[in-house]
């Protein structure tokens, strides 16, 4: 992947963020590509954070396991996505595992040539900063809504982060209701019951286990009521 695209790809809440094509080629410069193949685990929760990638290409799972075993999976990644960067600056253990759901490559970052590279670009640390903050306020604001909300809206607004656009401009969730329930932090059959009511309202379709929104206006409404 050149240099422009990853540029692109750069959400606003990623560190990378910002940078212009010849940082980009700065950050290749220090880094190693790694391809991996469909199922292979390319980071691992417990492991010591020494290092980030970024996709380039594939896709891939983010989880974590509970202390009884249950697996929440955190995000679905895409290229152009940063993963592993918490732990690579605070130094601590992964606390996710990054599984590879399609073959794919990305570029690999150690904590030295990341450090190299932000004492060689002074406005990359400074917004590295800002960013960090950011994610801090969201995630206090997560936990606050998380709270407030009842499960049907927590669910639609869970639905409202995954959903993409397919072929055929319909938005499209493409995981299981097993899957979705982990992202969600809700049982399958809590699930399958809240999505079987929306279905019968018209706001979404079942498809082979897929969620389609039909309705996003209502499913934008009842994300945002109290439940």
């Amino acid at each position: 992947m050149d240099h422009a695209k990853l540029a692109e790809l750069q959400g606003p809440d990623s560190i990378f963020s910002g940078l212009s094509l010849q940082d980009w080629a700065d950050v290749a410069r220090r880094a190693v590509q790694i391809n991996f193949a469909k199922g292979k685990e390319i980071l691992s929760q417990g492991d010591a954070g020494d290092g980030l990638l970024i996709l380039t290409e594939g896709s891939a799972r983010v989880s974590m396991l509970t202390a009884n075993g249950r697996e929440i999976v955190l995000a679905y990644a895409e290229p152009g996505a940063v993963l592993g960067e918490i732990a690579l600056l605070d130094g601590g253990e992964r606390t996710a595992s990054v599984t590879a759901t399609s073959a794919g490559s990305a570029l690999q970052l150690g904590r030295n040539a990341l450090r190299d590279f932000a004492a060689s670009h002074p406005d990359f640390a400074w917004s590295l900063m800002q960013q960090l903050a950011r994610r801090l306020r969201t995630a206090d604001q997560t936990i606050e809504s998380d709270r407030a909300y009842a499960s049907g809206p927590r669910l639609a607004r869970y639905l409202k982060r995954l959903i993409r656009m397919d072929v055929e401009t319909a938005q499209r969730v493409e995981l299981s209701q097993t899957e979705l329930g982990n992202f969600a932090g809700m049982s399958r059959e809590h699930i399958n019951r809240q999505l079987r009511s929306w279905e019968e309202s018209g706001v979404i379709s079942l498809e082979q286990g897929r969620v389609r929104v039909l309705d996003a206006d209502m499913l934008e409404d009842i994300s945002e009521s109290e439940g």
